[in-house]
């Protein structure tokens, strides 16, 4: 079986996996994985609803991907807290500029995943697995998840990594998974 063949019957495990609901809307959840489920948003409006997640909600409409995230198909968002753009300093202030639109656009597909995912979902297939789990990203770079203590932990493939960081959130047309880091590729 070949390593594309894995990686896509990975995808659909994933995808086929119903949505798991660990607590109610009105609890609180930490970083153990937990979503909340708020199906009456799309996307675009979750991410703009989350006060963590302002730089990368500024970041999706700079690259011009918002549209996608109102569209009717289904995806997931590895979403970069505000703190983990921050981190960046400078690099990261400047992947907002017109002139490196390209990059961010590109970055950004490293983030999203085709789908519904939740992080409840995605620990199941880790443990089904029996270990980490690959996927593709629109971007077309590999991310692989994996149980790192409690939590969840995806990392690109000759990459940066994170760990999910703070309550998840299904919309109508997808999954905002907080993370920690911005998934950088290597620098070259």
């Amino acid at each position: 079986m070949t390593d594309a063949w894995k990686s896509g019957l990975a995808a659909i495990a994933l995808v086929s996996l119903p949505l798991v609901a660990a607590c109610s809307e009105t609890e609180e959840h930490t970083a153990q994985g937990a979503t909340r489920d708020d199906g009456t948003l799309t996307l675009a409006a979750a991410l703009g609803a989350e006060k963590d997640l302002d730089i990368v909600r500024e970041a999706m409409d700079e690259s011009e991907l918002s549209g996608v995230l109102d569209g009717p198909a289904s995806y997931t968002i590895l979403a970069p807290d505000d703190a983990a753009f921050e981190a960046l300093g400078k690099e990261g202030e400047t992947l907002l500029e017109d002139e490196q639109r390209p990059v961010l656009v590109a970055l950004l597909r490293d983030h999203l995943l085709p789908g519904h995912l939740t992080p409840e979902s995605i620990g199941e297939a880790i443990d089904r697995k029996g270990g980490p789990v690959t996927m593709a990203t629109l971007g077309e770079t590999d991310v692989v998840f994996s149980r790192e203590g409690d939590g969840i932990k995806a990392e690109l493939e000759d990459g940066g990594s994170a760990n999910f960081a703070g309550t998840a959130t299904a919309t109508n047309n997808g999954v905002v998974i907080p993370i920690s880091q911005v998934l950088m590729p290597p620098k070259d």
